[in-house]
């Protein structure tokens, strides 16, 4: 669902307060955090969706990739998982969710969790993903709203994921050409959120359905704070430029770049492919995160020393917080 109507259907709803209820959805926030003690705190998300590969394994680990990721850009440690999964059992093979299942379960083992149970629905479609619960101590959170002047923007995965796997829908290219989309979205987003709590930065996201800029601005609106990216600096899967051209974009990219126009200032032109690619939906995407100058060496040193790929897009202004801009 698009931020727009989100956003709309959201703000009709009660919403929720407790006094150790740490984050909520208030701030469109990666998952809601709740003390229980005062050195811990649960970490809790949901994520699903239908598949975006046709390999059910794979799409089974990209699925619970994605859903674990909400954690680690919290700051918070997976502690327990459920599948949610919805499957035609009436016309597609068992055997096809028997896979999906076992890819999310290897996922989650390899995030250090547990898997305790699940919830199955029959559907015409198949979908599935996590519901994840994790713990962090209530004064090592890390939200999207801590952004500060000055701190720089840090990025690592390359975007385009989106632009591609829609293309390998449409039969646009081979499954070949798309394996380092589907690595980058299995890959889980562990070692960077580890990285990040043991430098300490001041804000962090994971970039995923509503696009690279659509998550920078939730960080403007929750920090009150204006950003600059250096759009030239931002990485791109390779492919992805020359697959936005030819018109593999998905609907969702539009919808985001249709939601964010007013937020954005365009210092230079720029032409639609890389409009399209700033907007583009992300399926586990990686972790954006806002540092303060005098520790992106030692992060920088960390992600390196942990084999994770970064890239500074940009930094943090003291301007309008409504507004990103883009050099």
């Amino acid at each position: 669902m698009g931020p727009g109507t989100l956003s709309d259907l959201l703000s009709t709803l009660p919403s929720f307060s407790h006094p150790d209820l740490l984050v909520s959805g208030a701030t469109f926030d990666d998952a809601g955090v709740f003390r229980l003690t005062s050195e811990l705190a649960l970490v809790q998300t949901v994520d699903f969706f239908t598949p975006m590969v046709d390999d059910p394994y794979l799409f089974g680990q990209i699925a619970a990739a994605n859903a674990l990721s909400d954690v680690y850009a919290m700051g918070g440690k997976p502690l327990t998982a459920m599948n949610i999964a919805a499957f035609p059992a009436g016309s597609m093979d068992l055997g096809i969710l028997r896979d999906i299942l076992a890819g999310g379960a290897d996922k989650i083992m390899e995030a250090g969790a547990v898997l305790v149970g699940g919830h199955t629905v029959e559907d015409k479609e198949p979908k599935y993903g996590l519901a994840v619960t994790g713990t962090v101590h209530p004064e090592r959170v890390i939200t999207n709203g801590g952004a500060r002047p000055g701190d720089l923007l840090v990025l690592t995965k390359p975007l385009g994921v989106g632009i591609i796997t829609t293309a390998l829908k449409g039969e646009l290219i081979r499954e070949e050409k798309a394996l380092p989309a589907v690595q980058s979205m299995a890959a889980l987003n562990d070692k960077a959120a580890q990285a990040m709590q043991e430098v300490g930065v001041n804000a962090a996201t994971d970039i995923t359905g509503f696009g690279f800029l659509g998550h920078l601005y939730e960080i403007c609106a929750a920090s009150k704070a204006g950003v600059e990216v250096i759009v030239d600096q931002v990485p791109i899967l390779d492919g992805a430029a020359d697959l936005a051209a030819i018109g593999a974009v998905p609907g969702g990219a539009k919808r985001n770049a249709k939601y964010l126009e007013p937020m954005l200032k365009w210092v230079r032109p720029m032409d639609e492919v890389m409009r399209d690619i700033l907007c583009d939906p992300q399926t586990s995407g990686g972790l954006l995160m806002a540092v303060s100058p005098n520790r992106r060496e030692e992060l920088a040193r960390r992600l390196a020393e942990a084999g994770v790929n970064w890239w500074l897009v940009g930094h943090v202004t003291g301007e309008d917080h409504r507004v990103i801009k883009l050099v």
